[in-house]
């Protein structure tokens, strides 16, 4: 993680931290000079955060742009009258939604996380195929699967401190930054919203199997609807209503997931983009490229190319 250097008064304390983690404003509690201890790390769409404060402090924030995970190492967090977040436990806001204020103890440290909103939610609906469902406001991590994220948690941030070089690779911070935001999502969701526990209709999994199976087929939305043995109309409200996207688009993401795998573990000597692209059923190279770029942030060649 990346070290900062300390700052000299608690102005200059709320602008590091405004710039390394979320935007917020800062009181301190205590008559005392700041004593700041922040570390990050940088993961493509998420970051990870290490803070203290040396000091009880006040914070007011509404995490523009991503959803904010902060997990007490120390210390404990509090609003009101009530204690919201504690060792063991974590803490979820949500993003561009204004917090209760937060009282930190003078003992608190936290490791946060911040992951981007359009990322999360993309993430959730991938897995969960809810686009429904919400995180919920608190999360205890001493139940095992909380224990087992934590674990991973720990082990990624012990190996990116020995070694600085691998996670500023991008592929290396994307495959990380996948695995630790899509264990979190199990561990934090119910089990009820897990797709193997049949939390979507029936006729939303027929459907995602056989695209799953098979994603380079031409498919038509007719032939979906065949599958699921609906109309084609009842087909496109069941997948809007639960996966927030119409068939044609999820069909899209699934493809461009299977040519950004291939294009990034190939050999740019041995491969070219458009024949990867048409052997994933992509048929138009100009949308599928614009495609590719808002989904992966760089155009299809580049990733072939690192």
């Amino acid at each position: 993680m990346e070290p900062t250097p300390g700052p000299v008064d608690w102005e200059e304390v709320e602008e590091v931290v405004s710039n390394a983690y979320f935007e917020h404003e800062l009181t301190p509690l205590d008559d005392v000079a700041p004593s700041l201890r922040l570390r990050t790390l940088p993961l493509g769409p998420i970051r990870l955060a290490r803070i203290g404060w040396g000091a009880a402090v006040s914070i007011r924030s509404e995490h523009p742009g991503g959803y904010a995970v902060n997990i007490p190492v120390s210390g404990r967090i509090s609003a009101g009258e009530g204690v919201l977040s504690g060792v063991g436990q974590a803490v979820i806001f949500r993003p561009d939604t204004a917090a209760p204020e937060q009282r930190w103890s003078r003992d608190c440290e936290i490791v946060g996380i911040k992951l981007e909103r359009d990322y999360l939610q993309r993430e959730m609906a991938r897995i969960l195929a809810r686009p429904d469902l919400r995180l919920p406001d608190r999360v205890d991590l001493t139940t095992p699967a909380g224990q087992s994220w934590m674990t991973l948690l720990r082990s990624i941030v012990e190996q990116l401190k020995s070694d600085e070089t691998l996670w500023r690779n991008p592929l290396v911070a994307e495959q990380l930054s996948g695995a630790l935001t899509s264990s979190f999502i199990l561990a934090v969701m119910p089990e009820d919203a897990d797709p193997a526990g049949g939390a979507r209709p029936r006729i939303i999994k027929r459907v995602l199997d056989r695209l799953h199976e098979d994603p380079a087929s031409a498919w038509t939305t007719a032939e979906m609807a065949e599958v699921a043995g609906v109309s084609v109309r009842r087909l496109q409200e069941g997948f809007r209503e639960y996966l927030g996207v119409c068939p044609r688009d999820y069909l899209l993401d699934l493809r461009l997931e299977r040519i950004h795998e291939e294009l990034a573990a190939g050999d740019a000597a041995e491969l070219s983009v458009t024949d990867v692209a048409l052997k994933w059923g992509i048929t138009h190279t100009g949308r599928f490229a614009a495609a590719y770029k808002r989904k992966y942030g760089v155009a299809p060649s580049v990733t072939l190319r690192r």
